[in-house]
């Protein structure tokens, strides 16, 4: 193989960072410790060599489950430099859910953090391809510890021949509509997010300690916390354990990061710390959100205390990361912003054809970190991917102004008396109540087994809930006068907390399920 046609995603995220004096740089601090871009390349090539050792050959797969650590970092590249095919997956699954990855994968090594051995321990049994077993623990004199797996390897290794359009990686869907969907990865694909997204959206540069919520084993905390730091030589602040308001306050506060990344959820919660950032005494330059569309009234709420802009953005597992953005000054409430450069977006009809400007329709997107297609799921792939263009599953529509204004999944839409409504356009509108901290909507069937609006809602304060009868009629009332009076909801349940994914995402589906509002039952009108 030429020079020219080499390509491997490892040594372009962690060479330029050890050249000269730039090994010395820091690459990552979390509670545990800090470590150089000098001792991160180290480890990655002690993985690669117990790789090699192990007899693991190139494309074949390793499952990591994995908290937010040094080990992910060294297991992710390590396995990428070997030529092997790394797959992060949600620390949160089931042993069931887990059963199912190391099969479906066919893969050859786990490796897991301490916490979830046991859960992980029956999930391997059985496993005809699983070949070795290893743990990310602090014990030590143990046979299946990583660190005494790698200890006394050479910190040296010549990185496999791989490609530009060789798999680099996996990632799973979170199979909200089913199982989850292997959505393959090429070589190319890390540090095309960089470049389109983190250098021309973020400005980010090598001063900027960098912090996400989100976790690496998801798409967006992938790039956030390890492609964008490490294409610039940043520092990547790491949170081990689960995000939430205390735990990312207690990071802010000790690691002074100055980037950001959410989800709305957690920047709702945020606004209620005591400790929040309040405007000028915070390290932070800017927040980014994804996972779900931002609410305009969280954003207004947060930029009034802390005087931070929130860049509110999509992006998928299957397009790796953020491919459609607000920009820095530019932002544009309650929509998604404009393409990210080197991506393009257009919104169709259900027979393919574009839809006229401001009506609704499905959202495709094309661009250079689109996944090859999902592992061994031939229908869904040409379901999904189209020739260049992806479709994502998201219904939007394009403001006069150009922005892209999400509508919601488009397993979500309701359609009550033969017109759409997207549930986001409801919950905005609750939230614009006072009373509503947080909604969710969802279509259930009424008296005459005809779908209407039902909404979901947390309180800002739980003890307006001793007044609910009262409370639920003032809600709709609120909706009727704010939209078309066919989109207000009929029922309203108040709730202590909305069920989410791991990402802070809102499941539906599983509202759906309830049986809180029967066909039986009359709506209020």
């Amino acid at each position: 193989m030429s020079v020219a046609d080499f390509y491997n995603a490892a040594d372009q995220l962690l060479n330029p960072n050890l050249v000269g004096d730039r090994a010395d740089r820091l690459a990552v601090i979390y509670r545990s410790g800090e470590h150089s871009y000098g001792e991160v390349n180290q480890q990655v090539n002690r993985f690669a060599n117990l790789l090699h050792n192990l007899g693991i050959q190139q494309e074949q797969r390793i499952l990591l489950a994995l908290n937010d650590n040094l080990d992910f970092i060294t297991c992710f590249l390590g396995a990428i430099r070997a030529g092997a095919v790394p797959v992060p997956v949600n620390t949160l699954l089931t042993e069931d859910d887990f059963a199912y990855l190391l099969s479906d994968s066919r893969a050859r090594l786990l490796v897991v953090s301490e916490a979830l051995e046991g859960t992980l321990r029956q999930a391997a049994e059985n496993q005809s391809f699983l070949k070795y077993f290893l743990v990310s623990t602090r014990q030590q004199n143990r046979s299946d510890a990583l660190a005494d797996a790698i200890s006394g390897l050479s910190d040296r290794f010549q990185t496999a021949p791989t490609r530009k359009d060789d798999a680099a990686f996996w990632l799973y869907t979170s199979g909200t509509t089913g199982k989850p969907k292997g959505a393959i990865h090429l070589q190319t694909h890390l540090l095309a997010t960089a470049e389109c997204y983190a250098r021309e959206i973020l400005n980010i540069t090598e001063n900027d300690r960098v912090f996400s919520a989100a976790k690496l084993f998801f798409a967006y905390g992938l790039g956030n916390a390890l492609t964008f730091p490490f294409s610039v030589g940043a520092t990547s602040v790491l949170l081990e354990e689960k995000a939430t308001d205390e735990s990312v306050q207690r990071t802010l506060d000790r690691f002074r990061p100055t980037l950001f990344f959410g989800v709305p959820t957690l920047y709702a919660m945020m606004l209620n710390h005591k400790r929040f950032p309040i405007a000028g005494k915070n390290s932070l330059m800017l927040c980014i959100s994804a996972g779900e569309a931002l609410p305009e009234t969280l954003l207004t709420r947060w930029r009034d205390a802390t005087g931070l802009e929130i860049l509110d953005g999509i992006g998928s597992t299957e397009m790796l990361h953020i491919f459609i953005s607000n920009r820095s000054g530019e932002i544009a409430p309650g929509t998604s912003g404009k393409p990210v450069q080197g991506y393009a977006a257009r919104i169709l009809d259900e027979k393919g054809s574009p839809v006229a400007g401001g009506e609704m329709g499905d959202l495709y997107i094309r661009g250079p970190s689109a996944a090859t297609g999902y592992w061994n799921l031939r229908d869904r792939t040409r379901d999904s991917f189209q020739g260049h263009w992806m479709k994502t599953g998201d219904k939007y529509l394009q403001t006069p102004q150009g922005d892209y204004q999400n509508a919601g999944r488009s397993d979500d839409l309701l359609k009550v008396g033969g017109i759409y409504v997207s549930p986001m356009e409801v919950e905005n509108a609750l939230l614009r109540h006072p009373c509503v901290a947080e909604a969710a909507v969802v279509g259930a069937p009424d008296r005459d087994n005809l779908t209407k609006p039902k909404a979901f809602v947390v309180l800002s304060d739980p003890s307006l809930r001793q007044n609910e009868k009262d409370l639920e009629r003032t809600l709709i009332e609120h909706v009727r006068h704010t939209l078309a009076d066919y989109k207000r909801p009929r029922w309203v349940v108040f709730l202590d907390e909305l069920p989410k994914t791991a990402t802070g995402k809102i499941q539906r589906f599983r509202l759906r399920e309830t049986d809180t509002a029967s066909a039986s039952q009359a709506s209020i009108e």
